[in-house]
């Protein structure tokens, strides 16, 4: 169906402007999409493994699940390996030219529930003033025996 006021002749005549016009667009729309920056994970380098510590889209920067380093021989108390881990995440967030604050989620994996208090004892220090979203999530085991594994998304304030 036709607008109206609009003959099938002249909707065929203006049909290679309309072509033109949606060409530009959908340029426009691939010319306007964010760059992404993936950062490297030394970890990851090393053993050959197929992740990058986070990717920045823009302004928002999407950090990996971080855990301790599997070279770590010996055992860490709760709270040591907790701030290991936020230690690790602080350093893919600041790569990325961006604050801890910067952080909007977080998801935290714990193989004993009852580090909590332990873990947030740690992971107020990183933040000042409001906490990003989150959610801590008990799990049975973690890759390299580790206690407690750590991703977020951070959006750069402006």
């Amino acid at each position: 169906m036709l607008p109206d006021g609009i003959t099938s002749a002249e909707m065929h005549m203006n049909r290679p402007i309309l072509l033109v016009a949606l060409a530009a667009i959908s340029v426009s729309a691939f010319a306007t999409q964010p760059s992404r920056v993936y950062l490297g994970s030394p970890v990851a380098q090393q053993q050959h493994l197929p992740f990058s510590s986070g990717v920045l889209v823009g302004d928002t920067l999407y950090v990996a699940g971080t855990s301790i380093d599997p070279s770590v021989k010996r055992k860490l108390d709760p709270a040591q390996e907790a701030r290991v881990v936020m230690d690790r995440v602080r350093r893919v967030v600041h790569q990325a030219g961006m604050r801890m604050d910067d952080l909007v989620s977080v998801q935290v994996f714990c193989t004993d529930l009852g580090d909590y208090a332990a873990f947030n004892g740690v992971y107020r220090t990183y933040f000042h003033g409001h906490y990003p979203a989150r959610a801590f999530i008990g799990v049975k085991r973690l890759l390299f025996g580790a206690r407690y594994e750590v991703n977020g998304i951070a959006v750069r304030a402006h």
